[in-house]
């Protein structure tokens, strides 16, 4: 059994629903006749670390580090590929896929110009698995059983259980070995702001809250890119990164959906939307006794208006959520499992369930009215409307949601007992990735250093069984139809209210570059995302 790869990157098949697509031709993200070969993007967030062991770039877009795989196309079904990158041909898998062996690629060598070989991907991984280390990665690797050197040049892993997705959990960077021979807490590791790979670009320098800036590697393997400075300036207000964006000032930035539509008609700009399986969700705590009533819960799921938040909200720019699992999953996705948008509907549910219509509109029951608390980031003017239009359809049927702007440091705290405004997809590459941690109850008593696995607290055990088996086993129609069941059994219990998935959306400057092509994107997207994700592999005209 092996992982099907190859080096190309051609766009998109048809099933990856994609806006506002560049035409051939017109993709020059800097027209600079004095510095031809740099680029300024903009973006609202910076990272906290450069380093993969501290969870930098698991997804895979760091122009730093290579993973031993990396994200290509999509292939028949329109789910992207894992292919090759510092593995040097596809993974050898037992038929029980618990043992993965890796040829690794010959010649590479890092920034630092130290030769990459099998020690630095075995201190890689071993050094997310050591607990002197705590990487914040240790629960998303638990599968890892071992790690070691193989014959020749390559790599065995030997995992807990079977797992089926695990080229998903080869994307991360790899740093070398000289780096993590004494273990130590992550947290202290200079290589979270001083980081060496073998990616296509390294670091030239980085000043925290304002710019990083990453020239080329005149020795990577894969090609020297032709884009030689990559500049990404930190621009956390929307309307002060768009209008620094129209002035000139910038090549191409991320902006709101709204913000983005503005740029449409204006000349010398294109407007980008990739696909994402990046949901926004409004999770509803079990241990509330208003929110974690399934008659609450399943009557908000049909009295929010899905479609009218993509049209207004994310100026067309997305689609409707009803479970975690978006068409771009293929096969996967059951297009039958729906809310429909139906307030009568949602009315019935609640009177049946006892919540009757109290004198001021709001439903009561037993004395306990129909009210909740929904948290949202008060810098997220996404959230901030999306919750907006969620407590006006919940009044709409008698439920009172009462909104609360809470910065990151207070909100975790919080997830267990108050709904949230969340989000959710951050390695969307494969279902399991995408809905285990997400409904899998060994996450429901919120571990502390991640509240955000399961926030609602969802227990089922049909949906848990299905999940396990999906992860286990290596037949494709078995997981097919473990991951059907997924969806239908949430959707009959349902522990948050699915809202919208995002098309992410970007601003460019037209010109000469070309070889842009659109990619599914995760929850983390910004410019090192959108039409710069293959940066490296663009040429000029």
């Amino acid at each position: 059994m092996t992982v099907s790869a190859r080096r190309t990157r051609p766009a998109l098949v048809a099933g990856l629903a994609v806006l506002g697509l560049l035409a051939a031709g017109c993709t020059d993200p800097r027209d600079s006749a004095s510095d031809p070969g740099s680029i300024v993007l903009a973006d609202a967030y910076e990272p906290e670390t450069l380093n993969p062991i501290a969870g930098y770039s698991e997804t895979g877009e760091s122009k730093i580090h290579d993973g031993l795989f990396r994200i290509a196309s999509a292939g028949a079904d329109g789910r992207p590929r894992i292919e090759p990158a510092l593995a040097a041909a596809p993974a050898e898998i037992s038929a029980d896929a618990r043992e993965w062996t890796i040829t690794l690629r010959d010649g590479v060598r890092f920034h630092d110009g130290s030769a990459f070989d099998a020690d630095d991907v075995v201190a890689t991984y071993r050094a997310i698995l050591d607990p002197a280390v705590s990487s914040p990665l240790v629960s998303s690797y638990e599968m890892i059983d071992s790690v070691e050197k193989a014959d020749g040049n390559a790599v065995r892993f030997r995992l807990k259980y079977s797992y089926a997705p695990f080229d998903r959990k080869l994307l991360l960077g790899i740093v070398p070995s000289e780096a993590l021979a004494t273990p130590a807490p992550v947290t202290e590791s200079a290589m979270n702001n001083a980081p060496v790979g073998t990616g296509p670009y390294k670091l030239e320098s980085w000043r925290k809250g304002s710019q990083l800036v990453l020239v080329a590697n005149d020795a990577y393997w894969d090609g020297v890119p032709q884009v030689k400075k990559l500049t990404y300036v930190i621009a956390a207000d929307d309307n002060t990164r768009a209008q620094r964006t129209t002035s000139g000032e910038f090549d191409g930035a991320w902006l709101p959906p709204k913000l983005a539509g503005t740029f449409a008609d204006t000349d010398g700009y294109t407007v980008v939307a990739h696909p994402s399986a990046d949901w926004r969700s409004v999770s509803l705590p079990a241990g509330d006794p208003v929110a974690g009533d399934p008659a609450i819960r399943l009557a908000l799921n049909h009295a929010v208006d899905r479609q009218a938040m993509v049209d207004s909200i994310l100026a067309g720019y997305g689609a409707p959520a009803y479970t975690p699992v978006s068409d771009a999953f293929g096969d996967y996705h059951d297009a039958a499992v729906t809310f429909a948008h139906d307030p009568a509907k949602a009315e019935q549910l609640l009177d049946a369930a006892g919540w009757q219509t109290g004198a001021d509109g709001i439903r009561v029951r037993d004395g306990k009215r129909a009210a909740f608390t929904l948290m949202y980031f008060p810098t997220d003017i996404l959230r901030r409307d999306l919750s907006l239009a969620f407590a006006s359809d919940a009044k709409k049927i008698g439920i009172e949601v009462s909104l609360d702007a809470v910065d990151r440091p207070q909100f975790r705290p919080r997830i267990p007992a108050d709904a949230s405004l969340v989000g959710g997809g951050d390695n969307p590459y494969d279902p399991d990735t995408q809905l285990y941690p997400t409904l899998h109850s060994r996450y429901a008593d919120h571990d502390a250093a991640n509240p955000f696995r399961n926030p609602s607290g969802h227990r089922d055990a049909e949906v848990d069984a299905a999940l396990d088996a999906g992860r286990r086993t290596t037949d494709e129609a078995a997981r097919q139809e473990a991951y059907r069941t997924v969806q239908a059994e949430y959707a009959a219990d349902p522990s948050h209210v699915m809202l919208v998935f995002l098309h992410h959306t970007y601003v460019m400057k037209d010109g000469g570059w070309t070889g842009t092509t659109p990619v599914l994107e995760p929850h983390a997207h910004g410019v090192t995302w959108g039409p710069w994700w293959n940066i490296e592999d663009w040429t000029r005209q």
